[in-house]
């Protein structure tokens, strides 16, 4: 014989539920009179086939056909007051809920405009109330099928995970500069994520970052770059670490044997990083003694010569004060070919403009006797 239920209520005692399903399995047989008590900062939803349907608020309620009609039309009016009818009832939370948190379940991995890529934690804390009950009951639990707490909290999760990811990207901000923008990172999500809950019947009324930080991989990839940067030398950086692990290893040696081993390399070793940092100095010192070294004068500009076409033999190479002369005595005149480095071809000399000044003061020829 089925259970039919006279009262329906629900004791939030540890005051975590988000919403509470009444019965807790199965579908519950109701009858018309049946007492419906609801505490403050509680509203009840009747559920039935996927959909939400009649809500209560605080009070006491006799269930009539009247108060339900919606339960009542859907199953029909073919029964008598005695005759249960089939239907959940949720008790959702109207209290503001102030202790939801959220995290990182594992790594996310983001671009970083300095580090390339980084994989950064984060957790924190947000606020949520829940201004319309059949409208979460319909989303969560018509649609989502969650009316759990913990599975609540994980679908809000989901979504503000997505939103801080989508915001981080859009910022541009490096996880070395996070921490300076926790503020507008929060303010964003909160943003960005009130629509999504909106549309769950639910206000998300604050939003809180904790902490954004670094794993420890990409942590010490920072750290790497910031002592990098210090040294400002990548090569006297990496030698001076091998020799770190190479004394490290030294030192690590235990036993007789392994212990003069240890003390032979370590003094070797010792050497051998003095020889570096020795050599390593200098390399930075000679470019600085580069710099400061006097510059001497300039070295002497080339003189240009020419070759010269006579009698069908090539003569030179003459420099501009031979050529003058061979100017002066005939030797040189405007029809005489030449030719010097960089021409592609034998030129006559009253074409080339620097040997076409050199006629310009020479006497004319002597008229025949």
């Amino acid at each position: 014989m089925a259970r039919i239920f006279d009262l329906i209520e629900h004791m939030d005692e540890n005051q975590d539920d988000i919403v509470q399903r009444f019965p807790e399995r199965g579908s519950g047989d109701f009858r018309i009179g049946s007492q419906l008590v609801v505490r403050e900062s509680q509203a009840a939803v009747f559920f039935r086939d996927g959909k939400a349907l009649d809500t209560f608020g605080p009070g006491r309620h006799t269930l009539t056909t009247a108060n339900i009609p919606l339960v009542t039309n859907l199953i029909g009016r073919a029964f008598s007051g005695q005759t249960p009818f089939k239907a959940e009832v949720y008790f959702v939370t109207m209290r503001e809920l102030t202790t939801m948190k959220w995290g990182t379940p594992q790594p996310i991995t983001i671009q970083d405009p300095i580090l390339r890529m980084a994989r950064v934690t984060a957790f924190g804390t947000y606020a949520i109330q829940i201004v319309d009950p059949q409208l979460f009951v319909a989303k969560m639990v018509g649609t989502q099928n969650l009316f759990r707490t913990r599975d609540i909290q994980n679908f809000f999760r989901s979504i503000i995970l997505t939103k801080m990811i989508d915001l981080i990207g859009e910022m541009g901000k490096s996880i070395i500069q996070m921490a300076a923008f926790v503020e507008e990172l929060a303010a964003g999500v909160r943003a960005k994520a009130a629509e999504d809950f909106a549309a769950r019947g639910v206000a998300l009324n604050s939003f809180y970052v904790e902490s954004i930080s670094p794993t420890e991989e990409t942590a010490k990839a920072i750290d790497t770059a910031a002592s990098m940067g210090a040294i400002g030398d990548m090569g006297a950086y990496m030698q001076y670490q091998g020799a770190n692990a190479m004394m490290e290893a030294a030192r690590n040696q235990q036993g007789g044997a392994g212990a003069g081993v240890g003390l032979g390399a370590g003094v070797g070793l010792g050497a051998a990083v003095g020889q570096m940092f020795g050599q390593s100095m200098q390399q930075q010192q000679q470019p600085q003694q580069q710099q400061q070294a006097p510059a001497g004068p300039p070295p002497l500009p080339q003189a240009t010569t020419y070759f010269v076409a006579a009698g069908g033999q090539q003569a030179g190479p003459f420099d501009m004060n031979r050529l003058q002369q061979m100017v002066q005595s005939n030797e040189l005149s405007r029809d005489t070919l030449v030719w010097k480095a960089g021409m592609a071809n034998w030129v006559k000399a009253g074409e080339v403009d620097e040997l076409n000044r050199l006629f310009q003061n020479a006497p004319p020829p002597l008229p025949p006797q």
